[in-house]
């Protein structure tokens, strides 16, 4: 990841854990797109009245596509139920090869009219309510997705869950005072062994106290939990 991805990230992180954010995928999606080295983002929001996907949100893709995807291609689609299934960032190619994939209408009649050939989709749901999607993608003159990206959205999509589901925000109230003290910590980039020599305890007690700021914070990992607590102790 070059410097700029790097700031972008934690750009994205810092606004995806900021109270009071506005629409999301109007907002951080165009920067995930850019984040991911992708030409193309489709979201759509899974409504079940009409069982089918609504709401569409798309960079670098034609009114054109989008209609004949909502009309027509959505219900041709040969791996986007897969996807949806896997509730966590996946590969395309997870669940149809390549070759599968080449000899379907939806490749050859909608993703190649956008000229898309590898693909990288995220799914997203709250307590069984499926939340908003991403389905990036890139065109055959670039690579393949790799570890880089699936690692990245899997930081994200945490995050990405709790903005999309509106859930309330907590603050370091919740922590006792020596969680506190190893999360302001962390924030500042302190190793579990810092943690221990500073404050004069055990490793394992170190582990301790973190797993129980991640839990109270609603954190899933160590960044998560350190770009939160920066925020809410400016």
């Amino acid at each position: 990841m070059t410097f700029d991805e790097a700031s972008l990230f934690a750009d994205i992180v810092g606004r995806l854990t900021s109270p009071g954010s506005a629409e999301i995928r109007e907002t951080i999606f165009p920067d995930i797109l850019r984040l991911m080295r992708a030409d193309v983002l489709a979201s759509y929001k899974w409504n079940p009245k009409i069982n089918s996907y609504d709401a569409p949100f798309t960079i670098n893709q034609s009114a054109d596509s989008i209609q004949a995807y909502r009309n027509w291609f959505q219900y041709r689609d040969p791996m986007t139920r897969q996807l949806r299934s896997l509730w966590r960032p996946a590969y395309v190619d997870e669940v149809i090869s390549k070759p599968d994939l080449s000899k379907t209408e939806f490749f050859n009649d909608f993703l190649m009219k956008d000229g898309l050939d590898h693909g990288i989709n995220v799914f997203l749901k709250d307590n069984g309510r499926a939340l908003a999607d991403l389905r990036i993608w890139r065109t055959k003159r670039r690579p393949d997705f790799a570890d880089r990206e699936i690692s990245l959205l899997k930081v994200l999509a945490p995050l990405l869950k709790r903005a999309l589901s509106g859930a309330p925000d907590v603050t370091l109230s919740v922590l006792t005072d020596r969680e506190r003290d190893v999360a302001l910590l962390v924030s500042r980039g302190c190793s579990d062994k810092d943690v221990a020599r500073v404050l004069n305890i055990g490793f394992a007690t170190v582990r301790t106290h973190l797993t129980r700021c991640l839990e109270k914070m609603g954190c899933s990992n160590r960044a998560e939990l350190a770009a939160r607590v920066t925020r809410l102790s400016q």
